[in-house]
Parts: C-alpha cells; sequence; structure tokens
C-alpha cells in the first residue's frame, strides 16, 4: 500500500474521532452547538472523503488493472487535503470567536484548497480509469 494511501486511511480515522468527541462535547453544551459547521465538515471532508481517497487510489487502479496514473499527485493531495481541512476550520472556529476579515478570509482561501485538493482526486482517478493503456 502507498504511504499516502495508508496516511489518508489513518487519518480518516483519526477525523472521525475528534468529529465524535466534538459531537458529544456538543450535546453536553450547548454553546458549543455553533461548532456544528466543524462538526459535520470534520465527519465529510475528513472521515468520508479521506477514507474514499485512501480506499479509492488503492482498489480503483486494481479494478481496472492497471497502475495509479500519478502516485506525485496522490501525494500532493494527502497534504493540501489534510491541511486545508485543520486550516479551514481552525481559521473558522477563530472567526466565530474574534470576528475579522483575515479570519474569514483565511476559511474561504483554505476552503478554495481543499477544492484544489479533491479536484486533484477527480483528475487523477479520471486519468487511471480513462486513459487507454498500450498492451504490449
Amino acid at each position: 500500500m502507498d504511504r499516502f494511501v495508508k496516511g489518508f486511511i489513518i487519518m480518516s480515522i483519526v477525523y472521525l474521532g475528534i468529529a465524535a468527541i466534538l459531537g458529544i462535547v456538543m450535546l453536553a453544551n450547548h454553546d458549543m452547538l455553533a461548532l456544528k459547521f466543524v462538526h459535520s465538515h470534520l465527519n465529510m471532508l475528513g472521515w468520508v472523503s479521506m477514507m474514499i481517497y485512501g480506499v479509492g487510489y488503492h482498489i480503483l487502479p486494481r479494478f481496472m488493472g492497471r497502475p495509479l496514473y500519478s502516485n506525485k499527485i496522490g501525494e500532493a493531495q494527502f497534504y493540501l487535503a489534510n491541511i486545508s481541512l485543520v486550516a479551514m476550520l481552525l481559521f473558522y472556529t477563530l472567526n466565530m470567536y474574534s470576528p475579522g476579515g483575515a479570519y474569514r478570509l483565511l476559511t474561504i482561501v483554505f476552503g478554495v484548497v481543499q477544492t484544489v485538493a479533491i479536484f486533484l482526486f477527480f483528475y487523477n482517478m479520471l486519468m487511471t480509469l480513462l486513459t487507454k493503456v498500450e498492451q504490449p
């Protein structure tokens, strides 16, 4: 298993644990319900998407009987997806407690970086699945 594939799977499990703890904290303290954006994004972009990336990168090329189009794109996506998710949620939270243009802008910037990471997966998978492989 490629290192970045294992990384996606491990990080997805970490995000699931953090999201579960945050969910319990939000239930116990209704003042924390303002963090539902953080909770939902930890679940969807953290747990679900990271698991899909990891499993997709590992299984889909094997189903097609060919190598992944680009391991370098997969590695880059791993770092971009994880850094942007953490940064986006951090700056979103900081903006909630200290509203200001800088935190809001940084939340948006890292949201855009997250979108770039998503499109890297999209591109890498489509190139893997749709590119014709020359037969020997």
